[in-house]
């Protein structure tokens, strides 16, 4: 980045929090069960890679709630559930999706946070989600550090829609070139946030696996094809240095903590996971 800036906008989901059992596999099946459909757990992730091209089929990118319920209830079909109740459960499993209690903050969020707003950043939340973001900030402890957020709810449109970094961006009354988006989704937070005018740094947790490292080469790829100069970090602790601050160490314990979550598949990626949430 040719100069430090000003703000710093991330995305939440899979950026900041990752989901707990409730939307894994088996936490499909208890849902499900509730509402007599039989799934195989065992088929959770090829489900969701199946239906992901869904989240990106959204008319001008309007927010609708009626994108996400088609979403997750694509994924109970995936894993072989069937019959007139997938809709009533689909809703109700987005409903659940943006209550905080059923997320974790990953271990690297707080110290990468209180380095960025000491530094004097504005920091900003941009998400594509209905969960409340002042809650998601009294839950997580978080308050003090966030300058401004911004749900596509509350918007009405989606990212990589342009008007959704616009509003954003008035909101810390900083302009585009003296921001920067960091998020996990290539086409709804960088490629949105590059063509109006922001710097982007994407985010790819997963590392451990050959998948995932095919997976984080491939995206490089597409990244650079068209934006040369974003950078592909693996921890938000990469983040700082890339602003002309101090690198942020993880504790032993956080890293172990990181590994043993990307070893059981939790960490995600855009193309793998469940998302209420870009």
């Amino acid at each position: 980045m040719t100069r430090p800036p000003r703000a710093i906008f991330f995305d939440v989901d899979f950026t900041l929090i990752h989901p707990g059992p409730t939307f894994r596999g088996e936490g499909y099946a208890r849902f499900c069960e509730r509402y007599g459909i039989a799934v195989d757990p065992s088929r959770f992730d090829a489900a969701v890679a199946a239906a992901s091209a869904v989240l990106d089929s959204a008319r001008d990118h309007i927010y609708d709630d009626a994108l996400f319920h088609h979403y997750t209830a694509e994924i109970i079909r995936g894993m072989g559930g069937e019959g007139d109740a997938i809709d009533a459960c689909a809703r109700e499993m987005y409903r659940e999706w943006g209550a905080c209690h059923h997320f974790e903050l990953y271990d690297d969020v707080p110290d990468v946070l209180r380095v960025l707003s000491a530094a004097g950043l504005r920091i900003g939340l941009i998400s594509n989600s209905h969960r409340c973001l002042a809650s998601f900030q009294s839950h997580f402890e978080l308050h003090g550090l966030i300058a401004a957020a911004l749900s596509s709810s509350e918007h009405g449109y989606l990212k990589p829609h342009p008007s959704i970094f616009e509003a954003a961006l008035r909101l810390v009354g900083v302009p585009a070139c003296d921001a920067v988006m960091v998020g996990d989704s290539l086409t709804h937070d960088i490629l949105g946030a590059r063509r109006i005018g922001m710097a982007g740094i994407l985010v790819q947790r997963c590392r451990d696996s050959s998948a995932a490292e095919a997976g984080a080469h491939a995206t490089h790829a597409a990244v650079t094809a068209e934006f040369p100069d974003v950078p592909v970090v693996h921890s938000l602790t990469e983040v700082p240095p890339l602003l002309g601050l101090s690198e942020i160490p993880l504790s032993p314990g956080a890293t172990r903590a990181r590994v043993l979550r990307e070893r059981a598949g939790e960490c995600g990626t855009p193309s793998d996971r469940p998302r209420g949430d870009s």
